[in-house]
């Protein structure tokens, strides 16, 4: 018998200083990695992971057995270099989407040293704190735009049947120019993007999102560079999103922290009809 289709995610995973300041969406991101559990039950196999911290020539996938934790920052509290995340790596799972990937037609290349950029290592350790499920990082193709993301996130939608989580993590809203600048309410152009994102999401207007560019107000605020949006797509072609249906998402936070990163993460679909 199969088990549950699982739902892809997008998850923010904003500054580093996510992994110790929480705020209120790591508390919502460890909620949600208690349904998941639920819903999976022992048939949860593993994540499958697109972060913007992995940036690749070509297509590329961790067939690491071990990860390592790696702080690929500067800067930050020391506390913060101490942290690690020992989930362990799945080569066998990252042969397997390698496979699907091939078979349309996008050659993904192995790599066995890769080791968790905080892109990834940041949300999983919120999500699933006990960092007991593997782990496959996918890396984000230099140069690909939303459309070739989305295709990416298409041809791995057959893994939700299998017990694997597709997750997409990024940013809602990604302007560190503006990180220092002392901003402490929610700045209005962030609110006016995630919220323009999430109608558009609900109403199935796919075609809106993949030209967020010239459609959403404040994109290029928003998103100076779009590599911590572009993981939104990978997320919207795993979980199946299709132009004018509605996608019904689950929104587990929306929070803004220091006033100009969005830390919306969701779900799609939505938990209660993902089984």
């Amino acid at each position: 018998m199969p088990g549950p289709s699982l739902p892809a995610l997008f998850l923010s995973h904003g500054a580093p200083l996510f992994a110790i300041d929480a705020g209120t969406s790591g508390p919502a991101l460890t909620r949600l990695g208690r349904q998941l559990r639920e819903l999976a039950g022992p048939g949860l196999r593993g994540v499958v992971i697109m972060s913007p911290h992995w940036m690749a020539r070509t297509p590329a996938v961790m067939s690491n057995p071990q990860p390592e934790t790696w702080h690929d920052f500067g800067g930050f509290p020391p506390e913060l270099y101490r942290l690690a995340y020992p989930a362990p790596g799945a080569p066998a799972l990252a042969a397997e989407v390698a496979g699907l990937l091939r078979k349309q037609g996008i050659e993904a290349q192995a790599d066995p040293k890769r080791p968790f950029d905080h892109g990834a290592w940041v949300p999983l350790m919120h999500l699933f704190p006990e960092a007991d499920v593997p782990v496959v990082e996918l890396a984000l193709p230099a140069g690909w735009g939303p459309a070739q993301v989305y295709a990416m996130g298409q041809a791995l939608q057959p893994l939700r049947e299998r017990g694997v989580l597709l997750v997409g993590t990024g940013s809602m809203t990604h302007n560190l120019s503006e990180f220092f600048g002392g901003q402490r309410e929610p700045a209005p152009y962030v609110v006016e993007f995630s919220r323009w994102v999430e109608d558009a999401l609900q109403r199935g207007d796919l075609d809106a999102l993949l030209d967020y560019r010239t459609r959403a107000p404040h994109a290029q605020r928003a998103h100076p560079s779009d590599d911590h949006f572009l993981p939104l797509f990978f997320a919207l072609g795993a979980g199946g999103l299709r132009q004018g249906e509605p996608a019904r998402a689950g929104y587990a936070t929306r929070e803004v922290m220091y006033g100009i990163l969005a830390m919306d993460s969701f779900a799609l679909p939505a938990l209660e009809q993902a089984a």
